[in-house]
């Protein structure tokens, strides 16, 4: 109803990941904006980012990666609804020691939102975790599978969750035991539990996924692949009973770091990504249709 949201960073200090996450709204289609307004109020120059929104009842909540007690303490994962008056509330700690660098992700099923993201353990297990919202708070996290991923620092590789009604899917990298593998498992209760993994590829690979749900029965995954020659990024599709798909080369990428974004609309998936191009960074894009698939 021409209610969009943005959020950006914004350095807090004259340092290194010391940078805030402001939003704006905007109530004619993006033609003229709010002011910006800090997520959150604890004013430490320290890191926040890696933000997820969905839509509230009363506004937009977000989540996001907080990092005003470190130094000497790990990074946390903390939540707030800003209203469309611009007001900030519900704002809690959702876990309070998570993975420094990895991205979240937010889905809405019909049991309400559901965030993941890559949690940490004092013994520095970094496997992904999921935390539900309910009756307004968001409950403690807890692993979604036991990759078991011991690693004393940040892979820079978060999950991506999709959901529509009580369809449920989260996608996520792992490289425990120096054996990468890419997963993905299905919930078909709005995400109250989830059956077991399935494992859409292995090997060589740099991981960076994307999820995206094509119908009732069907998911698309992406991922960032290794190749002879360099990167590339690849998709197959994955059955809600488990059944691959082939696996579809979408192009090869010079950078491996790249976070491509990957969609469904109208019988077509769509990714978006950033790679080199003479020397510059450019957004590439490609239009895929399912029945090339």
């Amino acid at each position: 109803d021409g209610h969009w949201i943005a959020h950006w960073l914004s350095y807090s200090a004259d340092q290194a990941y010391s940078y805030d996450v402001l939003v704006a709204q905007s109530f004619d289609d993006g033609a003229s904006w709010t002011a910006p307004l800090p997520a959150h109020t604890d004013g430490t120059p320290t890191e926040h980012g890696f933000v997820s929104m969905h839509r509230e009842a009363g506004g937009v909540g977000l989540v996001w990666l907080d990092g005003r007690n470190t130094p000497g303490a790990p990074m946390t994962l903390r939540a707030a609804v800003i209203t469309p008056a611009g007001e900030r509330t519900h704002e809690e700690v959702v876990d309070d020691s998570v993975c420094d660098c990895c991205q979240t992700d937010i889905a809405v099923s019909s049991h309400g939102p559901i965030a993941v993201y890559r949690g940490r353990t004092a013994d520095e297990i970094r496997d992904i975790f999921v935390s539900r919202r309910a009756d307004g708070n968001w409950g403690p996290g807890s692993r979604l599978y036991a990759d078991d991923w011991q690693i004393a620092g940040c892979p820079v590789n978060g999950p991506s969750i999709v959901a529509e009604g009580d369809q449920v899917a989260v996608a996520w990298f792992s490289a425990a035991d120096n054996a990468p593998v890419i997963r993905v498992v299905t919930s078909d209760n709005g995400g109250t539990t989830f059956g077991p993994p399935v494992e859409v590829s292995k090997g060589r690979l740099a991981g960076y996924v994307g999820l995206a749900i094509i119908d009732a029965g069907t998911l698309a995954v992406s991922w960032v692949g290794r190749t002879a020659a360099g990167n590339a990024l690849r998709l197959r599709t994955v059955g809600m009973d488990g059944a691959l798909g082939p696996v579809v080369q979408i192009a090869d990428i010079e950078q491996v770091r790249v976070f491509p974004q990957l969609g469904y609309r109208d019988g077509h998936l769509f990714l978006f990504w950033t790679d080199l191009e003479d020397g510059a960074s450019a957004l590439h894009g490609v239009r895929v249709p399912i029945a090339g698939l």
